[in-house]
Formats: structure tokens, C-alpha cells, sequence
């Protein structure tokens, strides 16, 4: 088999631009993932809130939900989580509680941020439940 003296560097630059599309595919589902990874963990967080706030409806239930988790988000940094709770009605049985934990994920890869118009991700996670105590009046 006889090879063109034209065509000794062809294999080498097809190596090199599939490999430049693939890896920049596999960074992108990297950054996606740890993004849904970081969702999963203030989805968590919101969970902890709601579930504490059905038993202590006054309590300090943004505290605990600072205090879920410290990695891959760090919910205490005030500057980057926000936490909201809102209640229904008066915080006794049977009204509903609602938890939201906002982030704005950071992204790694410059292109997808080009391509969306932002560089972060916002990611929210909103959580309901039923107030189980105290009784009401």
C-alpha cells in the first residue's frame, strides 16, 4: 500500500479537530453535570427546610437550611444563596409552608456562557409542606 506524500498529515488533523469537538462535548457535560449536582444539593437543602418547618414553624428554619450543606454549594455564603420562606396562612396545622433556595451556578466552560448570554446558571428549588404543629387556635 502506497501513500501520497500529499495526503502523510490528513490522519493527524482529523485526529485533531474530532478530538477539539469531543472534548469540548465532554467538558460541557461536565460543567451540565456538576450544575445538576449543585442543584441536587440546594433541592436537598430546601427539602431540610420545609420538612423542619412543618414541625417548627416559627423556628429558625433559613438557618437550618444554611446549614444543610457546605459542598458543591456553600448555602451559608449569604452573597450567592438566597433563601426565602413564606407561609400560607397563620403557622399553625394544616397550612402549608414553602421553602426556595436560589443559586447562581458559576459556569466553567466560556462557551456554553456565550451561547445561553450568561456566564452563571440560575438554579432554584422550591419545596411545599404541610404544617403539622402546632395546633391552631
Amino acid at each position: 500500500m502506497k501513500f501520497n506524500h500529499a495526503e502523510k498529515g490528513q490522519s493527524l488533523v482529523e485526529l485533531a479537530l474530532s478530538l477539539l469537538i469531543i472534548l469540548t462535548l465532554l467538558a460541557g457535560a461536565v460543567d451540565l453535570g456538576s450544575a445538576f449536582f449543585s442543584y441536587v444539593a440546594i433541592r436537598d437543602a430546601a427539602q431540610e427546610g420545609a420538612l423542619y418547618g412543618s414541625i417548627f414553624p416559627t423556628g429558625a428554619i433559613e438557618s437550618r437550611v444554611r446549614s444543610a450543606s457546605s459542598t458543591p454549594v456553600d448555602l451559608s455564603d449569604i452573597s450567592k444563596v438566597t433563601v426565602s420562606v413564606t407561609t400560607s396562612t397563620t403557622p399553625c396545622a394544616g397550612g402549608s409552608i414553602t421553602v426556595s433556595v436560589t443559586y447562581n451556578y458559576p459556569l466553567t466552560m466560556p462557551l456554553i456562557g456565550a451561547i445561553i448570554g450568561s456566564p452563571t446558571i440560575r438554579l432554584t428549588a422550591s419545596v411545599t409542606d404541610t404544617i403539622l404543629s402546632p395546633s391552631c387556635p
